[in-house]
């Protein structure tokens, strides 16, 4: 059977033995140096910048005043600067977000996008990577599977590389990574995340989010959040109960009260390792029952059955 276009079972088999490798070249990345860079980005962000040791790479939200987000991000710790990479969805906004607040501190940033390579390790092996890079790989988790990120001096010296990693571990391809970060509950900016979206919604405050540090842009209503202790909805797991295939955008209701809107469908794939069409979704907080159904915008009358999975769906 076949999951999202493009990937066979056994691709995904493939995967699950070997691993594989992703060039993250899309993603927006903004350099961040200066004496004040840490203290700077500790205001800026939702995880501890100034607690992270070097090298170390970690998630973080960007919100708000209102704590809302702006971005979810990546935080890379080198050396010299501070790395925070997001996806190319907010290549437009990001830069002037993160720049804003620059007044008096010895900080600049550098929109690093084109010049600065990531590449990304899942489930590889060490054995399966090059030797001359083993020792620089520092370890990240972007898909729900613990990972390692690897970041060449510069863009152009990536090439030489590229031909030695890729002989050893296959080039993994949006839909397939699209299946995995799907499989184990990873929200996704453009799907489960946007502007409108608190944290706390999608279950970043689990994993992007330091209640301890100090104070940062939005801090004041996501502590309030997690003081009054729910939010209205959740990022949930579906699993289609009847076998038919799940859509994004499809509206989720129940046959009792089938005009009343209880979530969507946010994302939706076939999971190899379920063999079971899955998706993810935001649920009213309200809903009851353990059962819904999922309308499609295409086929409004013909609802799939669905029910609430535990997230993640696989270990």
């Amino acid at each position: 059977m076949t999951g999202e276009p493009g990937v066979s079972a056994e691709q995904y088999r493939a995967f699950r033995e070997r691993g594989g490798v992703v060039d993250l070249a899309s993603r927006v990345k903004l350099l961040f140096k200066g004496d004040d860079r840490v203290r700077y980005l500790n205001g800026q962000l939702t995880a501890n910048v100034a607690a992270a040791k070097c090298p170390s790479v970690f998630p973080a939200c960007v919100t708000t005043a209102k704590g809302r987000m702006c971005a979810e991000v990546f935080v890379s710790i080198g050396p010299s600067g501070v790395l925070v990479d997001a996806d190319a969805a907010v290549a437009g906004t990001l830069p002037m977000r993160m720049e804003r607040y620059i007044i008096a501190d010895d900080v600049t940033m550098e929109d690093a996008t084109e010049s600065i390579a990531i590449v990304h390790f899942l489930g590889v092996k060490m054995d399966d990577v090059p030797e001359e890079i083993r020792a620089a790989l520092v370890p990240s988790n972007r898909f729900g599977i613990a990972g390692h990120d690897w970041f060449p001096p510069f863009r152009k010296d990536l090439a030489p590389v590229w031909e030695k990693i890729t002989a050893r571990a296959p080039v993994l391809s949006d839909a397939l990574l699209d299946i995995v970060r799907i499989e184990h509950g990873v929200p996704r900016w453009g799907r489960e995340l946007d502007e409108n979206t608190l944290p706390h919604e999608a279950g970043l405050d689990r994993t992007h989010i330091d209640f301890h540090k100090g104070c940062y842009i939005g801090q004041e209503v996501i502590s309030r959040l997690r003081s009054v202790g729910h939010v209205n909805r959740e990022l949930r797991g579906f699993v289609s109960a009847d076998g038919v295939p799940l859509a994004a955008g499809a509206r989720i209701f129940s046959a009792a009260d089938p005009a009343r809107d209880l979530g969507r469908i946010t994302s939706a794939a076939f999971s190899f390792a379920l063999d079971r069409h899955i998706a993810l979704g935001y649920l009213r907080r309200d809903a009851a029952g353990v059962e819904f159904l999922a309308a499609a915008p295409d086929a409004p009358d013909a609802p799939a059955h669905i029910a609430l999975h535990p997230l993640p769906f696989i270990p």
